[in-house]
């Protein structure tokens, strides 16, 4: 760590470009350490040097997402409006998708604004907003990102979508009917998912805790198997079932839907995503990305006993 502050403070005497190329990788390991002071100073000389460019932006747009993780929500909103804001100028002549670092900024933009409002209580402002960036970029790479948000505000109490696939590894998982006054847990997975893996053991340790509970894992294809490397349809599915009966050891027997309809109809754009059905059938908890053990159990507590 030490060598990186060294590292940072020799890329701020640094004159040429070449020597701002981690702009990024600075501003994040200085909020790391929960250092604004630093970070803003490695902005500033990158931005004396080289402008406002996609890399700044992205930069800029960690302010915004480290200061949401601190609870500062006005200084998140700060942040993320003036990463908005600069970014317009390159719109005009560039796409959102022509560069990831600018799809990367903008969508974090949106994504910590409507965070930031939601934890202020204004849920309704902060779903406003993130319909109005949809109506803008609906067709762009951060739509995705844009649905993830949404469904985090608007899921919770709704009644829980059916699940429908042509193929399935395992039994076809029970209609909303059969399941009625069943508990239910949605496992969102991906074949090439470390995270996804990681979430397989506290799953099976729940599933033996939690008897009730009926887990479902749906899945998809991505066009490619093992290495990137593209694949035919029929291929794939079959190592998406090795990686399933290697990885997932204990949660084998479950329904495991295969299609892209399950993901589209509950946003679930990251992996692992987890979502809790209540014995009504209504979407009690959605949560993108890992769970901790300690934390899914309480969610499951709550649940059953809530």
């Amino acid at each position: 760590m030490l060598r990186k502050t060294v590292l940072f403070l020799v890329s701020l005497a640094c004159l040429s470009a070449t020597c701002f190329a981690g702009i990024i990788d600075d501003v994040r390991t200085s909020l790391a350490q929960q250092n604004f002071s630093a970070a803003e100073s490695a902005l500033n000389a990158y931005k004396s040097k080289s402008g406002i460019t996609p890399e700044y932006l992205e930069a800029l747009s960690w302010m915004g997402r480290a200061a949401l993780s601190m609870q500062q929500y006005s200084q998140a909103s700060t942040y993320a409006r003036q990463t908005q804001t600069l970014a317009v100028p390159l719109l005009k002549k560039k796409s959102v998708d022509a560069d990831e670092h600018l799809a990367t900024a903008i969508g974090a933009a949106f994504e910590v604004q409507a965070q930031a409002l939601a934890g202020q209580g204004q849920k309704a402002q902060a779903t406003a907003l993130l319909r109005q960036a949809l109506a803008s970029y609906g067709n762009t790479s951060i739509a995705n990102r844009l649905h993830k948000n949404l469904n985090l505000l608007t899921l919770v109490g709704r009644p829980a979508p059916a699940l429908k696939a042509t193929e399935y590894l395992g039994a076809v998982p029970a209609s909303p009917a059969q399941l009625k006054g069943t508990p239910q847990l949605l496992f969102f997975w991906a074949h090439w998912c470390v995270d996804c893996k990681g979430e397989g053991p506290i799953l099976a340790r729940l599933r033996s805790e939690f008897k009730e509970l009926a887990i479902t894992a749906p899945t998809q294809r991505y066009g490619y198997a093992e290495r990137g490397e593209e694949t035919t349809p029929q291929a794939e599915l079959a190592y998406i079932k090795n990686v399933w009966q290697q990885y997932y050891p204990g949660l084998q027997g479950i329904s495991v839907p295969v299609g892209k309809t399950n993901f589209t109809v509950y946003g679930s754009s990251t992996t692992p995503t987890i979502v809790l059905i209540d014995r009504s059938g209504k979407i009690a908890y959605y949560h993108p990305g890992a769970v901790a053990y300690e934390d899914l159990r309480a969610a499951i507590e709550q649940l059953l006993h809530g």
